[in-house]
């Protein structure tokens, strides 16, 4: 096994990276499926024991030149998809019985850092933010939805607070010359907000995650990618989940929580669940933070949270609940622009 330290790049940092060898427990082999490959920080460190075989998918086409690395490295152990994580079903075998499925969420350095693709506060390019296999680009979700819809998406996805202020200024100004780069929304953000000396934050933040995730259709793309990745789970694999904001870190510990067989009641007066059926064993609701020495080498990681949860002996169960919860983010995401 090659050391962790070497799947660690300036580039990209894979979050946590020992705490997930240590879970997934790759010594004893096994197939793993990598849902994030990114720069193949997870991936790599995984094949690096014996025994054990990759299957990992990413949408951001750029990331092929990298799998391909790992290819050659890795022939008859490594198989790289360029899908969604939600489309799971359409890529694996009905038969396909994984030790450990990884989701490393949220944004690539890879990403952030190629101004390009404007993800970053520092580019001049236009906001487009597409992860990749989507269509619509932030310029045209901008440029395109009404103020309504635009308040809804940073108030929801971004619990930004000045979200009404904000939106409205974005058509007001829209109407004299389309939002064409980084720096036109970023004025128009700065111009609505209250200044806030106190908040250590760009006051872009919450506006610009908002609309990378609507984008992406990230809380559309977690919730499926739980769901299909469950189905493919052996009975006692275990289901690894990393989040950077607290839109994930609800729904994943929703679905861990409210699926597993210590599920508590809503309400003492409620009857008992005669349903005995469940996806996860028991489910002790812990979270697990990158360490100080992590936070100081790298300072995205510090948002990190990571939970997981073990597949229970049960049949799947198509966890519908998951989507009622969550229904609102679901039906925002599927705003046509």
């Amino acid at each position: 096994m090659k050391d962790i330290s070497s799947s660690k790049t300036f580039s990209h940092y894979p979050v946590m990276l020992k705490e997930v060898i240590d879970i997934c427990d790759v010594k004893k082999g096994g197939l793993f499926i990598d849902c994030t490959y990114g720069a193949g920080g997870y991936t790599n460190t995984i094949l690096s024991y014996p025994n054990t075989k990759v299957i990992a998918l990413d949408r951001d086409p750029n990331i092929k030149s990298l799998a391909e690395k790992t290819k050659k490295n890795y022939k008859n152990r490594f198989f790289f998809h360029n899908s969604k994580f939600s489309e799971l079903n359409k890529i694996l075998s009905k038969k396909t019985e994984a030790d450990c499925i990884i989701f490393d969420l949220g944004l690539s350095s890879l990403q952030l850092f190629d101004f390009k693709r404007g993800f970053s506060f520092n580019s001049k390019e236009e906001p487009d933010m597409r992860m990749g296999l989507n269509e619509n680009s932030a310029k045209e979700v901008l440029n395109n939805l009404d103020a309504k819809t635009l308040s809804s998406i940073f108030k929801l996805l971004g619990e930004e607070k000045e979200s009404s202020k904000i939106s409205r200024n974005i058509v007001k100004e829209r109407q004299k010359n389309p939002i064409k780069t980084i720096p036109d929304l970023i004025k128009i953000i700065k111009q609505s907000k209250r200044k806030n000396f106190k908040k250590k934050i760009n006051l872009s933040t919450q506006v610009f995650q908002a609309l990378r995730i609507f984008v992406n259709k990230e809380v559309t793309e977690l919730i499926k990618g739980l769901i299909s990745a469950t189905q493919f789970l052996k009975k006692g694999g275990k289901i690894i989940v990393i989040t950077f904001h607290s839109i994930e870190d609800k729904i994943v510990k929703f679905f861990f929580t409210n699926f597993s067989s210590n599920k508590s009641k809503t309400s003492r007066y409620y009857p008992e669940n005669n349903n005995k059926e469940t996806l996860f064993e028991i489910y002790r609701n812990k979270i697990i933070k990158p360490d100080y020495q992590e936070v100081e080498e790298n300072n995205s990681s510090r948002s990190a949270k990571l939970r997981y949860a073990v597949r229970s002996k049960d049949n799947f169960i198509y966890p519908i609940d998951l989507e009622k919860k969550f229904f609102h983010y679901l039906e925002l995401e599927g705003t046509i622009v």
